[in-house]
């Protein structure tokens, strides 16, 4: 089991609102879960990839725990700042 699976059965356990919804949000949650393992991985802290974007840190917050409603652009600029690409994948 990863460590995003041990957060999630966790989480589960403790918050039944959060367990109810999962499925829905959950989608949602590891995108920028996935943001934020990238910026760790390469060396940055939210506010010096806020700089690199020439943005606010609040901005890389926002984007890592709300990533319900993010642009793809968005993604393309954060990940280019860490060096970094994605694909998506169509099941």
């Amino acid at each position: 089991m990863d460590d995003i699976e041990k957060y999630i059965k966790e989480r589960k356990t403790k918050d039944k609102d959060f367990a109810n919804g999962f499925e829905e949000g959950y989608d949602n949650f590891k995108i920028g879960y996935l943001l934020k393992q990238a910026r760790k991985e390469a060396g940055f802290t939210q506010e010096e990839l806020a700089v690199k974007l020439k943005t606010k840190k609040s901005a890389i917050s926002r984007i890592e725990r709300h990533a319900e409603d993010i642009r793809l652009s968005t993604i393309q600029n954060y990940l280019g700042a860490l060096n970094k690409t994605f694909s998506i994948q169509i099941q």
